[in-house]
């Protein structure tokens, strides 16, 4: 069965439906994905009610009403057989009703977000091409590339005019001063979080005809480099994206503001942008510059947890995941990152595969936390798991030997 295959038979089954429950993962391409399914239903009328969670324990899921998964529910196997998943995780359900690129041996990780495949869903419910835009948060929120499918949505995406293609700097804010002080992709040690520095550093930047961006990225480059991986600085200016019909034209902010929103428990705010409502968008921004503030903030005084392991326990399980992606991507490690988080009896736990280093953390944190007592998976690169915390030693263990073998 090929991709759109898959994608007509859960686009099929989502328009028999009067009602859906809707469920995306808290992040910005679980978000983004579930708004591109709303937009094709709202457009059908197709009732719906969506609800952005980091998770979606199974006893949520009633059998009298029909339940969509964004960006969730693959690596599961105890979901109703009747649920409809729309997901790029590594596959556990077997449910009917399951479109995911990995299915049909295309590369989850890199080629296709579950923004990508909740596109092509849509656009076997009818023309919904305006909607190419709201892909590009899932491709650049989870770190893919835009090769295979994902380029081909963005290349669809350029051909009708709803996506632009440019070069520049990819920090996100409101301003100049403000995309370097919530800088977190990359997070640049001695600038991020700092008003002091940044003035410094756009001061010592300024020419006769304003801020020479050459100067200012080399100064950012030097301040930052001591500590900072080659791939973290890299991002700092590259390929940008004007996206023409949303609230929030690019892509890079749009990205962090939803995430931000997503992961800090404003999933609402994010869900009204993507829906391209911009009465709340300033209310957004604010959102998303007290959780960059608070990742910075955690990333200040984060120490490894084990000596000579980049293992790190932190106290705010809102910023984990930030965390975790800073650390193996703009950190220098040379073996795969831990972050764990307690909160109550649960322990929450983010890895992380920095560029260049052999794991598959996907298959491994599933079998670990299996075998705690909880539930995890995730990517080959990008993995995630809730465990007992009276069951934290066993995992960290797993975790060493698993990584050894």
């Amino acid at each position: 069965m090929s991709l759109e295959e898959t994608a007509k038979t859960v686009a099929d089954q989502i328009r028999r439906q009067q009602f859906v429950e809707v469920y995306a993962h808290h992040d910005a391409d679980g978000i983004a994905a579930g708004a591109i399914l709303c937009h094709a239903m709202l457009r059908t009328g197709i009732r719906f009610r969506l609800r952005v969670c980091a998770e979606v324990p199974p006893a949520l899921l009633s059998n009298d009403t029909a339940s969509l998964l964004c960006d969730l529910g693959s690596g599961r196997d105890d979901l109703p057989p009747e649920t409809m998943v729309v997901d790029h995780h590594l596959p556990l359900f077997s449910g009917q009703f399951h479109a995911n690129p990995r299915l049909e041996k295309i590369d989850g990780d890199r080629e296709l977000s579950a923004a990508g495949m909740a596109y092509i869903v849509a656009q076997e419910m009818g023309n919904h091409k305006d909607l190419a835009g709201l892909v590009i948060p899932g491709i650049i929120g989870d770190g893919q590339e835009f090769i295979g499918k994902n380029l081909e949505i963005f290349n669809e995406g350029v051909a009708n005019g709803v996506i632009v293609p440019d070069k520049g700097q990819t920090l996100a804010g409101r301003d100049m001063a403000e995309k370097w002080l919530l800088a977190i992709r990359p997070y640049l040690v001695g600038i991020s979080g700092d008003d002091s520095a940044v003035a410094d550093l756009l001061s010592g930047a300024q020419g006769e005809n304003g801020i020479r961006q050459d100067v200012l990225m080399s100064l950012a480059v030097l301040t930052s480099a001591p500590q900072a991986s080659a791939e973290g600085l890299a991002l700092l200016y590259g390929d940008t994206i004007h996206l023409q019909r949303e609230v929030i034209e690019d892509a890079h902010a749009l990205t962090a503001v939803i995430d931000a929103c997503g992961k800090s428990g404003h999933g609402a705010l994010a869900v009204a942008l993507c829906l391209r409502s911009s009465t709340e968008l300033g209310e957004a921004w604010e959102a998303a510059r007290r959780h960059h503030l608070a990742v910075i903030g955690a990333l200040k005084t984060v120490q490894p947890a084990h000596e000579g392991e980049a293992i790190y326990e932190c106290t705010d399980a809102i910023v984990a995941s930030d965390m975790a992606d800073v650390l193996a991507r703009d950190w220098i490690h040379q073996v795969p990152v831990l972050v764990y988080t307690r909160t109550g009896v649960d322990c929450r736990i983010s890895a992380r595969l920095p560029q260049g280093v052999n794991a598959d953390l996907g298959p491994l944190v599933r079998d670990l936390a299996n075998a705690c007592g909880g539930n995890g998976g995730g990517h080959h690169t990008r993995a995630g798991a809730t465990i007992p915390c009276d069951q934290l030693g066993a995992f960290v263990k797993g975790w060493q030997e698993g990584l050894s073998a």
